[in-house]
C-alpha cells in the first residue's frame, strides 16, 4: 500500500536505521563531520571534520578523484576551498598540499585535529554536488576528505540545516543517540556510496515483502504526478524481486530530483535520478524515466553486489580498468526496458520500438539499441571489451569524432545480451535463458570476490550447455558485424520496413548529406559528421557554419526545407565559415538511408515462435 509521508524531522529519521557492522564500528575512532549550509543560495556547503590522529606527528588527507559507477576522473578537489587545520588549542597547524587531491598536516602530536573547508556545488549531476536555496544533494566522493592509507573506520555525519529546510534523507543509518540529521557510515566506502539529500521533498513509502522503499521527489512543482510514479516504481521493484528472487537490503531510497537535468547513478541501497518535472505529462518522456528507474535499480544486484573483480576494493585515486563493463552496464541496459515490460508498464510494441527520444533531441522516433549500434560507424573500429577498458578516456570524454571511432558498452553490451539470451534459449530448447545466468553468477561471485571475464563466460556456457568460446571472441574482441538471424528466428521477430519511406514512395527521394545540424542563435552549425556519409566525404567539420548553398543564403530554420529542393546525385557548392574564414566545399548529395534496424513482431511467426516470444517478453 502506497503511503505519502510527511516531511517532519522525527518521522523521516526513523526510516534509515540499519545494523552497523560491529567489528568496523569498534576497530577505530570515527572521523566526525559537521555540515553547514550558511548561505545555500551561494552553492556552498561548509565542512568541519574532526580527525583522530592518535599522536602521529603528521598525517595525509585524501579526496576521491572519481566515484564508483561513473568511470571518469572528475577531480573533485577542484571544488574545495579555504582548507585549514587546527589543533585542540584552536591554533593553526601547518598544512600543505602535496598532490592534486592530498594534503599533509603536521599535527604536533595531537590526538585529534579539526579540518575545515568549503565545497562548491552547483552542477545538477548525479555524480557531484548540487546546493541551492531550496535543497542540497551531496555525494560522498565530492564532499568528504578522509585519512589516506588508514585502516577502515566509521565516519559520522551531522547536518545543520537552514531554518526553512525540514528534512534530510540518506541510506545511512542514524548515529547512536538518534539526534536529528546525524548519521553513521561503517567505513569510507559506505560513506561514498550513500548520497545525502536535505530540503523539503515529497516522500512516498511502499513496502515489498515487508521491506520499506521510499521515493523522494524533489521539485514536483504541481506538474509531476507523484502517486502515479510511486505506484509504478513499486511495480518495477516487484518485477525485479521476482527476477532475482530476493531483495538484498533492509530498505531502499529512490532520490528523484526534478531539476530539468538527466542521468542516474546507482548505490547499494539507494539511487539518484534526475529528470524533468514535466516527464509524467507525456507517454514517451515518462517511459524514458521508468527505463531509468529500472536500469539503476537493477544495479542493486548487478554491479553493487555482483561486480567485475577489478572494481574492488576501490581505489579512489586512480583509474580502475576492466573489460567487463559490458556485463555491468550492457546487460543492465538490456534488462531495464525488458523489466519495465515484464512489470506491465509498457506494451510489447513500445518495448520493441526502443527508447523514447530524449526531451529536446532532434529525434522524432524511439530508437532501439540495435539501430543505435548499426548506425554508428565506430562499431567497425572499437571492440566491445576495448570500449569497456577505455571508458576512462573515451566513453566519458566524447568529442565530434566519437561516433566514428568508438561504441558504447551500454549499447553494444545490451545488443550482445539480447543475442546471448536468444542463443541460450535456443540451445536449451527454452529451458534456460540469460536470467538463469545472472542468478547463477550472483550466487557464485557476488560479494567481495567479484568475477573475472573468463569466469563470467564459463558461467554462461555452463547454463547454455554449449561451447560459446568462438562466439564470445567474435562479439567481445573483434569488430565483426553481429548476426541477428538466430535471435530473430527464435523469438519470432523481424526488422520492420521503413513506414515513412513506404508512405512517401510516390514522392521523389530527398537529398541527404548525413550531417547533424543545430540552430545556434540563428546560425546553422554542423553538430556531427559521421564517417561514410556524403558530408564526411565533402570535408564538413563539426563547428562549421553553413552560410549558403551555391550562391543563395540558407538560414538555420531553412535547412530541412532546402534539402527537399535537391535530388540525390546532385553536386552542389556550399559556402561555409570555418574559424571565421570563408571557404567553399563541393558535395554530392546522397539518398537518406531507410530505417532498417527497428524490431517488430513477425506477423508470419509460427505458433512455436509466438510461444517463445511470449516466454521472453510476456503477452
Amino acid at each position: 500500500m502506497l503511503r505519502i509521508v510527511s516531511c517532519g524531522k522525527s518521522l523521516v529519521f526513523g526510516f534509515f536505521m540499519m545494523t552497523l557492522t560491529p567489528n568496523l564500528a569498534e576497530s577505530a575512532e570515527p572521523i566526525r563531520y559537521l555540515l553547514r549550509f550558511s548561505a545555500p543560495q551561494t552553492h556552498y556547503v561548509e565542512v568541519e571534520a574532526r580527525v583522530p590522529v592518535q599522536g602521529s606527528s603528521e598525517i595525509e588527507l585524501m579526496m576521491a578523484v572519481w566515484t564508483p559507477g561513473s568511470y571518469l576522473v572528475r577531480e573533485y578537489a577542484r571544488h574545495l576551498e579555504e582548507i585549514q587545520a587546527t589543533g585542540p588549542d584552536s591554533k593553526a597547524l601547518e598544512l600543505s598540499k602535496v598532490r592534486k587531491n592530498r594534503w599533509r598536516v603536521k599535527t604536533g602530536g595531537a590526538a585529534e585535529i579539526k579540518v575545515a573547508y568549503r565545497v562548491y556545488g552547483r552542477a545538477m549531476s548525479v555524480q557531484g554536488n548540487g546546493v541551492d536555496g531550496s535543497f542540497a544533494l551531496l555525494n560522498g566522493a565530492a564532499t568528504f576528505l578522509t585519512l589516506a592509507g588508514s585502516e577502515p573506520r566509521p565516519h559520522e555525519v551531522a547536518l545543520v540545516l537552514p531554518p526553512e529546510w525540514r528534512t534530510s534523507v540518506t541510506g545511512l543509518p542514524e548515529a547512536p543517540g538518534r539526534k536529528p540529521h546525524h548519521y553513521l557510515a561503517a567505513d569510507f566506502d559506505t560513506l561514498v556510496d550513500s548520497p545525502i539529500y536535505a530540503g523539503n521533498p515529497a516522500i512516498y513509502e511502499f513496502q515489498v515483502d515487508g521491506v520499506p522503499h521510499y521515493l523522494v521527489n524533489e521539485g514536483e512543482g504541481g506538474l509531476w504526478d507523484g502517486p502515479r510514479s510511486a505506484r509504478d516504481v513499486e511495480a518495477i521493484v516487484r518485477a525485479q524481486k521476482t527476477f532475482w528472487g530476493f531483495l538484498p537490503y533492509e530498505k531502499y531510497v529512490f532520490f528523484n530530483l526534478l531539476t530539468e537535468s538527466g542521468g542516474g547513478l546507482e548505490h547499494k541501497n539507494s539511487t539518484v535520478l534526475m529528470t524533468s518535472r514535466w516527464a509524467t505529462r507525456t507517454r514517451s518522456s515518462y517511459l524514458g524515466w521508468l527505463n531509468l528507474v529500472s536500469h539503476e535499480f537493477f544495479h542493486t544486484w548487478n554491479v553493487k553486489r555482483l561486480r567485475p573483480a577489478e572494481l574492488g576494493p576501490f581505489d579512489y585515486e586512480n583509474e580502475v580498468y576492466t573489460p567487463s563493463l559490458w556485463v555491468a552496464e550492457g546487460i543492465t541496459s538490456y534488462y531495464d526496458r525488458l523489466l519495465v515490460r515484464r512489470a506491465g508498464l509498457c506494451t510489447v510494441e513500445e518495448y520493441l520500438a526502443g527508447d523514447p527520444p530524449s526531451p529536446g533531441s532532434d529525434a522524432d522516433k524511439s530508437t532501439g539499441d540495435i539501430e543505435r549500434l548499426q548506425t554508428t560507424p565506430g562499431r567497425l573500429v572499437q571492440p566491445l571489451e576495448a570500449s569497456s577498458f577505455e571508458a576512462w578516456i573515451k566513453l566519458y570524454r566524447k568529442d565530434e569524432n566519437t561516433p566514428n571511432t568508438g561504441i558504447s558498452y551500454y549499447v553494444k553490451g545490451a545488443v550482445v545480451a539480447f543475442l546471448l539470451d536468444a542463443r541460450i534459449r535456443r540451445a536449451t530448447s527454452g529451458k534456460k535463458n540469460l536470467d538463469d545466468v545472472m542468478r547463477l553468477a550472483y550466487e557464485r561471485y557476488s560479494g567481495p570476490r567479484g568475477f573475472t571475464a573468463p569466469q563470467f563466460r564459463a558461467t554462461v556456457q555452463e547454463v547454455a550447455g554449449v561451447d560459446l568460446s568462438s562466439w564470445f571472441r567474435k562479439v567481445l574482441e573483434t569488430t565483426e558485424e553481429l548476426d541477428y538471424t538466430e535471435a530473430l528466428d527464435w523469438l519470432g521477430l523481424r526488422f520492420a520496413k521503413d513506414e515513412k519511406k513506404n508512405k512517401d514512395a510516390n514522392k521523389p527521394p530527398k537529398a541527404w548529406l548525413g550531417l547533424l545540424t543545430k540552430n545556434e542563435e540563428g546560425r546553422l552549425m554542423v553538430n556531427q559528421v559521421k564517417r561514410g556519409t556524403p558530408g564526411f566525404e565533402a570535408g564538413f567539420n563539426v563547428g562549421d557554419e553553413i552560410l549558403a548553398i551555391g550562391d543563395d543564403r540558407v538560414h538555420a530554420d531553412q535547412w530541412s526545407r532546402r534539402m527537399e529542393c535537391f535530388q540525390p546525385g546532385e553536386k552542389v557548392s556550399f559556402l561555409i565559415s570555418r574559424r571565421d574564414r570563408l571557404q567553399r566545399l563541393e558535395a554530392c548529395f546522397g539518398q537518406d538511408p531507410p530505417r532498417q534496424w527497428v524490431l517488430e513482431a513477425n506477423p508470419e511467426a509460427t505458433d512455436a515462435q509466438k510461444a517463445q516470444r511470449k516466454a521472453w517478453i510476456g503477452g
